[in-house]
């Protein structure tokens, strides 16, 4: 059945991807409203050979919508979210605005779509690098119990937004060109250089990104004794994060039964060539749906019941709008 569609934030670099992703999928819709905030409205965007005219976003936007796609902050999700579910929307939330909100489903469609039932209005899409990282290890935990994750991420710069790419591009321009490489997006300079993740710091070392991982894994898994350590840190690439995952499973697992499950796990592609040194790599996994998985071996410390993953996955797409447009083609 169409639907009647507004995407919140539609000027970002998710928003952008919202529109390129229902376009591909041939999403069903009635009608498709962009919003935005009032510097960007009267703007055009394209969408099926169309310009569509981006609006500013109101409490009175949301007449008639039947789905709301939302990646337009924190703030602006917890004052419009309740807005437009009140309207009769439903809301599909990009933002950590309500992800541990009890009364919210999060949800990875490939991990807990059944979730997905229960909304009261409000569904919530997953912190990128947790997504990446649930996809495969979901149907790995569900034959073999996980009992403990370490993860490191190597996230690109598309995670800080639209204007953290223009950032590491121009600084490669004016590095090109023998000019001082300036910032002012980014905390730090990304060109030629990798840092940790800039989001607050918590009393006990962990960063924001970091105890997502950690918080948002548990609630999706419906595992709250799962253990997961995190370090997350920003490099000089584009698009796509890529993560380096050692599990410690219950049960002895070895690296043939792992690939045996991974190779049927919806949304994962298996590059494995040792022979070869070809490995998941971010600028094969960005513009992509799937997740990347190699670097499958035995952890050689923990008696057969370690196994250590390098995955890659576009975080724009399954790690954000095409998450959220999965969600929204199982209403």
């Amino acid at each position: 059945m169409s639907k009647h569609v507004a995407i919140m934030g539609a000027t970002g670099a998710v928003g952008n991807e919202f529109l390129r992703i229902l376009e591909q999928r041939k999403f069903p819709l009635a009608s498709l409203k962009l919003l935005a905030s009032a510097r960007s409205a009267g703007k055009t965007l394209k969408f099926r050979g169309e310009d569509l005219k981006v609006e500013e976003l109101t409490e009175k936007s949301f007449k008639g919508i039947d789905l709301v796609l939302g990646s337009a902050g924190g703030s602006i999700a917890r004052k419009f979210n309740p807005v437009a579910v009140a309207a009769g929307a439903v809301v599909v939330c990009n933002t950590s605005a309500f992800r541990q909100d009890p009364q919210v489903p999060l949800v990875v469609p490939e991990v807990n779509p059944e979730d997905i039932a229960w909304h009261k209005g409000i569904i919530a899409n997953p912190n990128c690098s947790t997504i990446i990282m649930n996809v495969p290890i979901w149907p790995l935990h569900k034959v073999n119990p996980i009992r403990r994750l370490v993860v490191s991420t190597y996230q690109s710069v598309s995670g800080a937004g639209a204007q953290a790419m223009a950032e590491l591009e121009q600084q490669c321009r004016d590095w090109s060109a023998g000019k001082a490489i300036t910032k002012s997006v980014m905390q730090h300079q990304a060109l030629f250089n990798v840092f940790s993740h800039t989001s607050a710091v918590a009393d006990n070392g962990y960063n924001e990104e970091e105890i997502k991982m950690v918080n948002e894994t548990r609630k999706i898994f419906h595992c709250p004794d799962i253990r997961v350590t995190a370090t997350c840190v920003r490099v000089p690439v584009l698009r796509a994060h890529t993560e380096s995952i050692n599990i410690e499973f219950t049960n002895p697992m070895t690296e043939a039964q792992v690939t045996q499950v991974l190779s049927k796990a919806p949304g994962v592609r298996i590059v494995d060539d040792r022979r070869k040194n070809y490995f998941p790599m971010p600028i094969e996994a960005a513009d992509g749906d799937d997740v990347l998985v190699g670097r499958i071996r035995q952890d050689v410390t923990l008696d057969g019941r370690g196994i250590d993953l390098f995955v890659s996955g576009d975080q724009i797409r399954k790690g954000a709008a095409l998450n959220a447009v999965q969600i929204a083609e199982r209403l």
